[in-house]
C-alpha cells in the first residue's frame, strides 16, 4: 500500500517555484524647486523577455501618459507627451525619467509602468505606490523701470521752474500795484465841469456849461 502511494506521488508534476513577474519601487516624494525633476523607477524581473517598454503616468488613475521608452537587444526609442518635457533612459535594472520646465499645475502623483512585450507571455508590473512630484511655483521677480533722466537733473529742472514761476508772479504783482497807483493819480486831474447827460440833449434843457462869446476877442476894426 505504501509503495503504491509513493509511485503515484512520483507522477504528480511539481509547481514552478519561479513566477514570471515585474516589481517596481519608487521614492514617495519629489520636491521640485528649479522646474526640473528626476524620477527613478527601480524594477526586478525574473522572466525571459527580450523587448521591454517603460512609461510614466500622471494622476491617481494613471490617465495621462507623460512619456515612454522602449528597448530591446539592439534598439532604443522614446517619446514624450506634447504637454510635458520628458525623456526616459534605461540603465540595467532601472529606468530614469527626466522632466524639465515643469510648472505648479503639473504637481500630482506619478506612476512607473514596466512591460515585458516579447516573447510571450506579456507581463507588466502591479501598480506601485507612486511618487508625488510637488512643483513649487517660482516667484516672478519684477524690476521697477528705471527713469531715463537722472534724479538730480529732474530736481534741478523743478527748482529752476519754481524760481521762474515765483519771479514772474512777483513782477506781475509789482506791475499791478504800479498800475493801481497810476489810476488813482489820474482821477485827481479829471475835468469836474458838469456835462448834461446824453439822453437830455434833445429835450430842450439848457446846457450846463455856459457858452462863451467869442466876439469879444475879435480885433477891433474901424
Amino acid at each position: 500500500m505504501l509503495l503504491g502511494i509513493l509511485v503515484v506521488l512520483c507522477f504528480i508534476p511539481t509547481a514552478d517555484v519561479t513566477e514570471n513577474k515585474i516589481l517596481v519601487a519608487q521614492r514617495p516624494l519629489l520636491i521640485v524647486a528649479n522646474k526640473t525633476a528626476t524620477l527613478v523607477c527601480n524594477y526586478t524581473y525574473n522572466g525571459t523577455g527580450k523587448e521591454f517598454r517603460a512609461s510614466l503616468h500622471k494622476g491617481t488613475d494613471s490617465a495621462v501618459e507623460v512619456c515612454f521608452i522602449s528597448w530591446n537587444m539592439t534598439k532604443i526609442s522614446s517619446n514624450s507627451n506634447k504637454e510635458f518635457n520628458c525623456q526616459g533612459i534605461h540603465d540595467k535594472d532601472k529606468v530614469i525619467f527626466n522632466l524639465w520646465n515643469m510648472n505648479a499645475n503639473q504637481t500630482d502623483i506619478y506612476f512607473c509602468k514596466i512591460e515585458a512585450m516579447y516573447p510571450p507571455p506579456y507581463v507588466y508590473n502591479e501598480k506601485s505606490n507612486g511618487t508625488v512630484i510637488h512643483v513649487k511655483e517660482t516667484p516672478i521677480q519684477t524690476q521697477e523701470p528705471q527713469s531715463a533722466i537722472p534724479l538730480w537733473i529732474m530736481v534741478a529742472v523743478t527748482g529752476v521752474l519754481a524760481f521762474y514761476s515765483m519771479l514772474i508772479t512777483a513782477v506781475f504783482i509789482n506791475y499791478w500795484q504800479k498800475s493801481k497807483k497810476s489810476m488813482y493819480h489820474q482821477s485827481d486831474y479829471m475835468n469836474m465841469t458838469p456835462r448834461h447827460p446824453p439822453y437830455q440833449k434833445n429835450k430842450g434843457y439848457p446846457s450846463y456849461a455856459p457858452t462863451r462869446d467869442y466876439t469879444a476877442y475879435r480885433s477891433w476894426q474901424p
